[in-house]
């Protein structure tokens, strides 16, 4: 396993499994500290708690830019309402298995296909591959993962409350703190995310899964 994607897997493999519970929070001292947590992840049981290490525990922080810019970066997947959850657990286990072709039962149980362009698409699936280097859409579904990594933001209220990965989305990327410029790193090669930080917009890769557990997009 991919050790910069660790801490999404841990969390996400929980809710797989059905974890009871799981403290999926960490600060900004963690992020530097550890940008890239090795091992492996050993099978849970249904009652096992799954954490992340003591010293990434702590209160959701905010992102570096100045009060009233930018919504709370969350990191507790407990947090996430249920239908959220499950589509999110939908979502890495097609990731994870390393065929693009899973993913279509995902977006096909939808109550729409996600937006993966500016443009209507009538196959995600066939898209992905021609956008992907190899052609088979495995660095699409790597970068899928990777963005889920990363601290995520509720935007919108009632029917249009939508939880956002990764939060640089919604953040002024001018205004990042050291640590959160590592996180960047990790998820946006360092030839792209210099432009990006000079706009101080992103412009990668975005997922958005709308409140009701409809997922909205994967768009660049």
């Amino acid at each position: 396993m991919n050790r910069r994607n660790s801490f999404v897997m841990i969390a996400l493999l929980a809710l797989v499994t059905g974890a009871a519970a799981l403290v999926y929070a960490r600060h900004d001292k963690a992020i530097s500290q550890h940008p890239g947590q090795g091992g492996s992840v050993e099978a849970l049981k249904p009652d096992q708690t799954v954490s992340a290490p003591p010293e990434a525990r702590a209160e959701v922080t905010e992102t570096g830019a100045m009060p009233g810019q930018t919504p709370k970066v969350l990191y507790d997947f407990n947090a996430l309402p249920e239908p959220v959850k499950r589509m999110l657990k939908q979502i890495a286990g097609a990731a994870e298995s390393g065929d693009i072709e899973t993913m279509r039962p995902v977006f096909e149980s939808n109550e729409l296909k996600p937006m993966v362009t500016t443009a209507y698409v009538d196959d995600p699936i066939a898209f992905w591959k021609k956008a992907s280097a190899d052609g088979t859409g495995r660095d699409v579904l790597a970068a899928m993962l990777n963005i889920l990594s990363t601290g995520f933001v509720r935007m919108g209220q009632g029917k249009d409350e939508t939880y956002v990965w990764p939060y640089f989305a919604e953040t002024d990327l001018a205004t990042l703190t050291p640590p959160q410029e590592v996180e960047l790193y990790r998820i946006v090669p360092p030839a792209l995310a210099l432009p990006m930080k000079r706009s101080g917009k992103y412009a990668y890769y975005r997922l958005g899964i709308s409140s009701n557990g409809v997922w909205q997009y994967f768009i660049q």
